[in-house]
């Protein structure tokens, strides 16, 4: 195959714990031919869409991990599969993105995940079309709402509706401080909608990442501990990964989700849970296959290759 990665600079990546490069080693290793891009590279002509791309290879070597060659003016569907690994955040710039990529799926090149639904999908309220899997939940950006909300359950997590990382995210408590300072932060004075959402006291246990292929769960998750004394579990928080076999309750909750993610064309997804509850469905560029694999010693970027391979068989 023909793989194009539009991602962040390459040379500024985590090789610890970086997914794309998971996924670009696992292209490599099954000889196929890889081309690199960033958002600015990508563009529309006459109607048409291309870009400027280099030649990429990589190596399972941390000293020496990529070589590029010159940039290329190429019609983005002169590839076979496209992998937009764009980390967040989700501004008009990936916005824009998501449109030139859905005119080269047009023009039949297969993006992963389909654009549309990167628009479509926002990684906070995706969720919320799952209710029963979800603990009281109230999306607004009105600070009454919010405190009629915290009173009812006493014990709230509130966070912004574009953040990563575990950024802009409060625990409030009915009797707290500060709790009009935060939502009025939070919510750009009234302007903004936020999440908020009931506390789940499982995170101590872990916020696990049940990473999604084509609508079925990987085996293994990566629960996110959190440290310190921290509400929040994300790695980039801080949290504590310690990856763990799927139980029952992951799985039906795998099960219940995995058919939507197909039909939107959701390949690669990433299901937050904490105890019996989906809080978020990262559709962007989710991660923790390096952590997982470490662990448990899977290869889940060539499970997604198997089934990149099969989908251009059929």
């Amino acid at each position: 195959m023909r793989v194009l990665v539009v991602m962040d600079p390459i040379e500024n990546v985590n090789l610890k714990k970086d997914s794309t490069m998971a996924m670009l080693w696992a292209a490599a290793r099954r000889g196929h031919e890889l081309g690199y891009a960033v958002q600015q590279d990508l563009y529309i002509e006459q109607g048409k869409a291309f870009a400027l791309i280099s030649p990429l290879q990589v190596f399972e070597n941390h000293a020496h991990y990529y070589e590029l060659g010159a940039k290329q003016k190429q019609l983005i569907a002169d590839y076979d599969v496209v992998l937009m690994r764009k980390d967040p955040p989700f501004d008009m710039n990936f916005v824009y993105t998501t449109y030139i990529l859905e005119q080269a799926e047009r023009e039949g090149a297969w993006i992963i995940n389909k654009p549309q639904s990167l628009r479509d999908c926002n990684e906070k309220l995706f969720a919320t079309q799952f209710p029963e899997l979800q603990v009281p939940t109230l999306v607004t950006s009105n600070e009454g709402l919010i405190r009629e909300f915290l009173k009812e359950q006493v014990d709230v997590i509130v966070k912004p509706l574009d953040g990563m990382g575990g950024t802009g995210i409060f625990r409030l408590y009915q009797d707290g401080i500060n709790i009009g300072s935060t939502i009025e932060m939070l919510t750009n004075n009234g302007t903004q909608p936020i999440m908020a959402q009931r506390y789940i006291p499982e995170i101590v246990e872990g916020d696990k990442r049940i990473l999604m292929i084509n609508g079925e769960a990987v085996p293994y998750c990566l629960a996110r501990i959190p440290q310190n004394g921290e509400v929040r579990g994300n790695l980039a928080a801080g949290g504590l990964g310690e990856a763990r076999a799927l139980t029952e309750s992951d799985k039906a909750i795998a099960a219940k989700v995995g058919p939507l993610l197909r039909e939107k064309g959701l390949v690669f997804v990433g299901l937050d849970v904490i105890g019996h509850y989906v809080t978020e469905i990262n559709v962007t560029s989710p991660t923790c296959i390096r952590e997982i694999d470490d662990q448990f010693g899977t290869s889940i970027a060539d499970d997604l290759f198997d089934v990149l391979e099969q989908g251009l068989k059929a």
